[in-house]
C-alpha cells in the first residue's frame, strides 16, 4: 500500500506535466494563427497579383462563312438481305468465300439432295400412273359416247364414263403440282445469293442439320455501294435548316470519316423524317454516298456535314476562345488600355474548321482574347504577346466557373 509521502509525489507530478503539455498547446496556437495573418504571395494583392496577363489576340475582321450543320450518324447497308434455307435438311457444303463480295444467283451453300430427289421420283412415277389412267378413261369416255349416240348403251354409262374421264384429269393436274413441287424443294438444295453484295460469315457448318422454319439464317448479304448514313438533327437545327428552303437547299453532304479525312464522294440526302421523335426531340435524316472500295462499313460511325449555303458579314473566332455560362456564349476582348472586357455574342453554327460563326456582338477591330483564359477574369490587366496559336483547353472551368463552348456536332448529340 503506497505511503502518503509517495501519493503527494505523484500528483505533484501529474500537474507538472499537465501545466507543461499546456504551454506547448498555447505556443503552437500563437504560432498558427501569426501564420495565418501572414498573406501568401500568390493571394490578392500580392505583388505577382499586379503583373498583367500575358495573352494572345485576334483583330476580326468581318467575311464570309460556309453555313454547315452537322451531325453524326451510323452507316448501314442499302440492302441486307438475310439468306434463309427454303427445304430442311443436313448441310454439305459452304461454296462462297465468307467475306467475299458475291453476285445474285451465285450458290452460296448446298443441303443434302437425296431426300428431295427420291421425293420427285415418287412424284413422277404417280403422275405417269395418273397419265396411264387418263388415256384409258379418254378411251372409255370416247367409245360410251359413240354408242349412246346408237342407243347400243344407256345414257347414265355414257355420263359415267365422261365424269369418270374429268376425275381423272383432276387427279393429272394434282400430280403435275406435286410433281413441280418436289422438282422445286429440290432446286432448293441449292441456296443462291439474292442480290449482289458483300457476304457475311456462315453461322452453320457443314453437318449442321438447317431448318426451314425458324433458326439463324445462314449468312447476310450486305449491299455496300451505295452505303447509306442515317443521323439525326435536333428539331432547332431543322427548323432553321426548313427556313432556308428545307432538304432542297442543302448544297454538299460530305462524310467526315474517323480518321478526320474526307470521304472521297459527296452524298446526297434520299430519305427525310416528316415527324420530330418524340423521345429525342430529333428528325432522322438520311444520306447516299459512293462506296465503291468499301471505304465505309456498315455499323461505322460517321460524321456529316451538311453545307446549307453562305453567310456574309460575320466574324470568325476560334471555338477554344469562346466561353459559355449559364447566360449563353462569350468572349473577352482586349480594350484600350490594357483592360479585358466580357463580351457576349450570338453565334451562328460552326464552321467545321475550328471556328465559331459570331453574327452578333463584335465589331470590325476588335480583339479577341485567345489564350490564358482561365487566368482573366473582367478587368484583368493583360499583355498582348506575339505568340502563335491558343492552348486553352476546352470544357475547362475557367476564372468566372465559363466552360469552353461545345461544338454544335458536341451539342445534344
Amino acid at each position: 500500500m503506497p505511503t502518503p509521502a509517495y501519493s503527494a509525489l505523484r500528483n505533484h507530478r501529474s500537474r507538472s506535466r499537465g501545466w507543461r503539455g499546456g504551454a506547448v498547446a498555447l505556443a503552437l496556437a500563437t504560432t498558427l494563427l501569426a501564420c495565418s495573418r501572414t498573406p501568401a504571395p500568390d493571394a490578392k494583392g500580392g505583388k505577382d497579383s499586379d503583373k498583367p496577363v500575358p495573352v494572345a489576340v485576334l483583330t476580326v475582321q468581318p467575311g464570309t462563312s460556309v453555313q454547315t450543320l452537322e451531325a453524326v450518324g451510323q452507316a448501314e447497308g442499302q440492302r441486307e438481305v438475310e439468306v434463309r434455307a427454303r427445304v430442311g435438311g443436313i448441310l454439305l457444303q459452304r461454296v462462297y468465300t465468307e467475306g467475299s463480295p458475291v453476285r445474285a444467283g451465285e450458290t452460296l451453300f448446298r443441303i443434302d439432295p437425296s431426300p428431295f430427289e427420291n421425293a420427285l421420283a415418287r412424284a413422277e412415277a404417280q403422275l405417269a400412273e395418273v397419265e396411264a389412267r387418263l388415256a384409258q378413261a379418254e378411251r372409255e369416255a370416247d367409245r360410251s359416247a359413240r354408242l349412246a349416240e346408237q342407243n347400243a348403251i344407256g345414257r347414265k354409262e355414257a355420263d359415267d364414263a365422261a365424269s369418270a374421264l374429268a376425275l381423272v384429269r383432276a387427279q393429272r393436274q394434282t400430280a403435275q403440282a406435286a410433281a413441280r413441287q418436289a422438282r422445286l424443294d429440290l432446286s432448293w438444295t441449292r441456296i443462291e445469293a439474292p442480290v449482289s453484295g458483300i457476304s457475311g460469315r456462315a453461322r452453320y457448318s457443314e453437318g449442321s442439320l438447317i431448318s426451314a422454319s425458324g433458326g439463324d439464317a445462314l449468312t447476310v448479304i450486305t449491299q455496300n455501294d451505295p452505303i447509306w448514313v442515317r443521323f439525326s438533327l435536333p428539331d432547332a437545327e431543322h427548323a432553321r435548316l426548313t427556313r432556308d428552303g428545307g432538304v432542297r437547299s442543302v448544297r454538299k453532304v460530305e462524310a467526315v470519316l474517323a480518321d478526320g479525312k474526307l470521304h472521297a464522294t459527296p452524298g446526297r440526302l434520299n430519305f427525310a423524317a416528316s415527324q420530330v421523335d418524340a423521345r429525342t426531340a430529333s428528325v432522322t435524316l438520311r444520306a447516299a454516298f459512293a462506296n465503291p472500295d468499301s471505304a465505309i462499313l456498315p455499323g461505322q460511325f460517321i460524321r456529316i456535314r451538311l453545307v446549307t449555303g453562305e453567310r456574309s458579314g460575320v466574324f470568325l473566332v476560334p471555338q477554344s476562345a469562346v466561353l459559355q455560362n449559364d447566360k449563353g456564349r462569350f468572349v473577352y476582348l482586349l480594350e484600350e488600355g490594357g483592360k479585358s472586357r466580357k463580351q457576349p455574342i450570338v453565334t451562328a453554327g460552326w464552321d467545321g474548321k475550328g471556328n465559331w460563326v459570331v453574327t452578333e456582338g463584335l465589331q470590325p477591330g476588335s480583339r479577341v482574347v485567345l489564350d490564358n483564359l482561365l487566368r482573366i477574369k473582367p478587368d484583368s490587366r493583360l499583355e498582348m504577346v506575339d505568340k502563335a496559336a491558343p492552348k486553352a483547353a476546352r470544357d475547362t472551368p475557367a476564372a468566372d466557373g465559363s466552360t469552353s463552348a461545345a461544338s454544335p456536332a458536341r451539342q445534344g448529340r
